[in-house]
């Protein structure tokens, strides 16, 4: 039997690695599928099936995606459920001596997906880790495109299920004795529509959970993070941290803290009551409309959407922290023009937290880039029209709302305020940033511009009027001299071809302007798109500054809308008193 072509062999040995994922395999412009994957996929997605010669008697069954609109198919994959490890082209195939070297960069699960096409900005995308060991279920809850991570520990099948309800994750994964735990494995990936995977034990090793945790948070003991009384909460968490490194092939900068809780710490609402209340969600349409969450969300950014929702489904039970809301909230209520301008100011924040993953992740586009420029110019604003309220509660969350002034600055000077939503056509790097990309857009746009003045100034140095550059596919571009005036040609010259009315030569300059001219379109976009993953690199840097405003205006703009609501409605302020149980 004939062997697989080398490209194929590649193919097939990196599919072995990746047995349960579909492989998007990058040939040129596209992610291409064979076989099976090309069978599931071309039905999935309704593409059409073709076949490739793959040195065999019969063309592999294949299909392909455009590399350039892969978001939009990966996330109707992984809204199926499946998951799809991306094997990217790691060196230029124009350079490649034989086969061009191919790796997985990323596997996409529907708990790890980051794409702002397909995620919903108003709720988190939430991945959760489920250990059953010795009677206890640890939990640990990760939203992998804002950075949030969570632990605790239950013990009765009824909190996980509140726990699972109350987080809505689109993805599970557990160890093999979840799976045999007597949980109805069923009822809960059609109730939640999630999908849940039993990962290998190796996941789950209580050393090397917790040898992962502490070098991720650069601790020596895992005291430092607060995590002493949760030993099966830390198995969930190690297995979720390792899940994700081995997911996303990166450092998860991003991910900064741990927060662990108890189930007490906020109201339990098991299942059954949460569903009937309709806090997020309506009982038969399964609709925001008619929500509590739908009459109080007059957020103005997607993180304020997101925290509103968080802080619905896990209501306080300190009197202490509900009256520092409260508080809030009042003198937001009793300030009308400062409100209505604090949340004029919120309209023009954009989705920083999501952004931040994809920088550090470098994805993030462009537009996104400068947008968190524009955020970024609107945050002095936002601070003064929150401290002009005069509210204690309110000027401790400005403390943390970082005007940014100096990513503000970096990103306006590097990026094109009209620059596309992709790296691959250019026109990304703003006009003065870099001479480089000044000069080869200059030549690019303007050749025979460029020419013309190098003729000129050639003409006036060596006295020949009629002195000419001409181009053909042999020499490429020459300066051509009639034989009249071959005495005032310079030594530096060097003849190229001769001609019965005249001489061609090339000169060092003009070498050098050729290659500049035949390619500068493909060294002009090589040097934006190292550019612009510099300037990624400089913003990732500051992750812990611009998370930590994120978070601030967030929690504002969540007070704002809720004093609005408050306003519009007639709300009273409840009171909230601390409630002692009596002694026996």
């Amino acid at each position: 039997m004939a062997e697989y072509s080398p490209m194929m062999q590649h193919y097939l040995k990196t599919k072995e690695e990746y047995k349960d994922c579909i492989l998007f395999y990058r040939l040129g412009d596209f992610y291409e599928m064979f076989f099976d994957d090309a069978l599931v996929v071309s039905k999935e997605l309704e593409l059409t099936l073709t076949g490739k010669d793959c040195g065999q008697e019969e063309r592999a069954p294949m299909c392909g995606v455009p590399f350039h609109a892969v978001d939009s198919y990966l996330y109707r994959l992984v809204q199926k459920g499946y998951k799809v490890a991306i094997a990217e082209q790691m060196e230029d195939p124009k350079l490649a001596k034989g086969l061009v070297k191919r790796e997985v960069i990323r596997v996409v699960t529907p708990g790890t997906i980051t794409s702002a096409q397909a995620l919903d900005e108003t709720k988190n995308n939430y991945l959760m880790g489920i250990v059953y060991l010795d009677s206890r279920y640890g939990i640990s809850t990760a939203d992998i495109s804002t950075g949030e991570f969570l632990v605790t520990e239950v013990e009765s099948d009824r909190e996980l299920f509140d726990e699972i309800n109350k987080f809505s994750p689109s993805e599970i994964i557990c160890n093999n004795a979840f799976y045999v735990s007597g949980v109805d494995l069923d009822e809960l990936k059609n109730r939640y529509q999630v999908a849940i995977s039993a990962l290998d034990s190796h996941f789950f090793s209580d050393e090397s959970c917790k040898k992962v945790l502490k070098e991720h948070f650069k601790v020596g003991s895992l005291s430092g993070l607060g995590l002493d009384d949760y030993p099966t909460g830390v198995i969930a968490a190690g297995a979720v941290m390792e899940y994700m490194y081995e997911t996303q092939k990166s450092t998860l900068e991003h991910i900064t803290t741990i927060t662990p809780y108890s189930t007490g710490q906020y109201m339990v609402i098991d299942t059954s009551t949460r569903r009937n209340l309709e806090l997020v969600e309506t009982m038969r349409e399964k609709q925001k409309r008619g929500t509590l969450l739908w009459v109080l969300d007059k957020t103005s950014t997607a993180m304020g959407k997101r925290l509103l929702r968080t802080w619905i489904e896990q209501p306080l039970l300190s009197s202490d922290a509900i009256n520092h809301r409260l508080d809030a909230v009042e003198s937001l209520v009793n300030q009308t023009v400062q409100r209505g301008d604090l949340i004029e100011e919120l309209h023009y924040i954009a989705d920083l937290e999501r952004m931040m993953t994809r920088t550090v992740y470098g994805s993030a586009t462009p537009k996104e880039i400068y947008a968190m420029a524009q955020t970024c110019e609107r945050l002095p604003s936002l601070r003064q029209q929150a401290e002009s309220c005069g509210c204690a509660e309110l000027s401790e969350i400005v403390s943390r709302i970082d005007p940014l002034s100096d990513i503000k600055d970096k990103i306006y000077a590097a990026v094109d305020p009209d620059a596309p939503s992709t790296l691959k056509d250019g026109g990304v790097i703003a006009k003065g940033y870099h001479p480089e990309v000044d000069e080869l857009r200059s030549i690019r746009d303007n050749t025979k511009g460029v020419l013309a003045q190098l003729e000129t100034r050639l003409r006036q140095e060596t006295g020949i009027p009629k002195l000419k550059i001409g181009y053909n596919h042999v020499f490429g571009y020459f300066i051509e001299v009639s034989n009249s005036y071959k005495a005032q040609v310079p030594e530096s010259y060097i003849r190229k071809q001769t001609l019965t009315t005249g001489e061609r030569y090339i000169t060092q300059e003009l070498k050098e302007l050729e290659n500049k001219i035949l390619g500068a379109h493909e060294r002009l976009i090589a040097l934006e798109h190292r550019l612009f993953n510099e300037l990624l690199e400089s913003i990732g840097a500051q992750l812990d500054r611009i998370q930590r405003t994120a978070n601030a205006v967030a929690e504002l703009d969540v007070l704002a809308a809720l004093a609005q609501v408050a306003a519009e409605n007639n709300y009273c302020r409840p009171t909230c008193l601390l409630y002692t149980s009596p002694s026996p």
